[in-house]
């Protein structure tokens, strides 16, 4: 069992940038392939960016490449998402989960554990 609590989100200006931290609880963190999504209002829930256990293998939707950076701290139980660059389409909220598929995937029916989300709200 993984509970997951994520923070960081908030208004920023178009061009922002912003930090979303994600606290896994639990021993086995480490075990966990991360995954970080985002739900706008009205869409479905879609793929962000995901890393591995060990932090060596990294995927991000098309959407964020060169904007958005996924990275993890095993030893503080955490996984972040640096978001630069932020665009108006990037308001939504935004949720990390943990799967236990090996390699990191896009899918969310990979994903086991959720947090509550944190809203990201991006002005023009």
């Amino acid at each position: 069992q993984v509970q997951l609590v994520e923070s960081g989100g908030g208004l920023v200006q178009a061009g922002g940038s912003l930090r979303l931290s994600c606290a896994a609880s639990g021993r086995t963190f480490s075990s966990y392939t991360m995954g970080w999504f985002r739900q706008a209002p009205g869409k479905e829930r879609e793929f962000v960016a995901a890393i591995s256990w060990s932090g060596g293998v990294i995927y991000n939707a098309d959407s964020v490449k060169g904007r958005f950076t996924v990275s993890r701290d095993n030893a503080k139980n955490t996984v972040y998402l640096q978001m630069n660059s932020l665009k108006p389409e990037d308001t939504a909220v935004y949720y990390c989960a943990a799967s236990r598929v090996f390699s990191p995937t896009t899918r969310t029916s990979d994903y086991a554990y959720w947090g509550q989300g944190t809203q990201v709200t991006v002005s023009s």
